[in-house]
């Protein structure tokens, strides 16, 4: 008899190639795995949500697993975080329905993008924002903002090798938050490309800069291939909050 475990998992993704297992360094999931092998002696492959790149965080990335080990889910938490390196951890474990898929049952993300405006840099938030030296207009930005929500083609957010088979994506909303110098750029939406997030976080600071302008950004949306390229966020500001199922727990 075996069982579907569902796991929501943190990390600091500072020191990682990404989640998804890579030849040319520790992932995310190399790390989970071999957790599950010294605690259940088992060998088990976990199946995420999707993927984070190099140095990008998480606080609620889903991944589920099948295992032949009746343990409590208590024990899967604990006992996964007494093998786990400190900057990665379980926050929940649950037992799921056979049909649960943690990519392909997910109706929605949300991710958060942190951007510090401070002309000096800040030793305590370099791995968890971009530093941004000069003034940003939020009213443009937020202007920005509004244009990229709901349904659009992204092929112009889209990085190569991107695997997805179709680049039209439903943005449900995208928030901007002050809190003291840093700018929270949330983003909630039905799925993503690769670098997505990414490159629409660097085209709205570059709007917030005057570099370009929210014509400039429609353009992008309708017709990418005239348009100019995206400019790409550095990772470390990315964190994938939460994995949507139907209520979002990435408190």
């Amino acid at each position: 008899m075996s069982e579907k475990i569902k796991l929501i998992v943190a990390y600091d993704g500072s020191a990682y190639v990404g989640w998804q297992l890579q030849p040319n360094g520790v992932s995310i999931q190399q790390c989970v795995e071999q957790a599950l092998l010294q605690l259940s002696g088992e060998q088990i492959r976990v199946h995420s949500s999707g993927r984070t790149d190099a140095r990008v965080h998480a606080r609620g990335m889903v991944c589920h697993f099948i295992t032949n080990r009746m343990l409590p889910l208590a024990a899967w938490r604990e006992g996964l975080n007494r093998f786990l390196p400190e900057d990665i951890a379980v926050r929940a474990a649950e037992k799921v329905p056979e049909d649960f898929h943690a990519r392909y049952s997910a109706t929605g993300k949300h991710y958060r993008y942190t951007l510090l405006r401070d002309p000096s840099r800040s030793p305590l938030e370099r791995r968890t924002s971009w530093r941004i030296k000069a003034p940003l207009d939020l009213d443009v930005m937020k202007e920005a903002c509004a244009v990229l929500t709901g349904v659009h083609d992204f092929t112009a957010f889209r990085s190569a090798g991107c695997s997805s088979p179709a680049p039209q994506k439903n943005i449900y909303a995208i928030t901007l938050t002050e809190v003291d110098a840093l700018l929270y750029v949330d983003v909630y939406g039905s799925g993503f490309l690769r670098h997505m997030v990414r490159m629409m976080v660097g085209t709205l600071v570059e709007i917030g800069r005057g570099r370009r302008s929210v014509e400039t950004l429609r353009l992008m949306l309708e017709d990418p291939a005239s348009a100019p390229a995206a400019i790409t966020a550095p990772p470390q500001g990315l964190c994938l909050m939460c994995v949507d199922y139907g209520a979002c727990q990435s408190a």
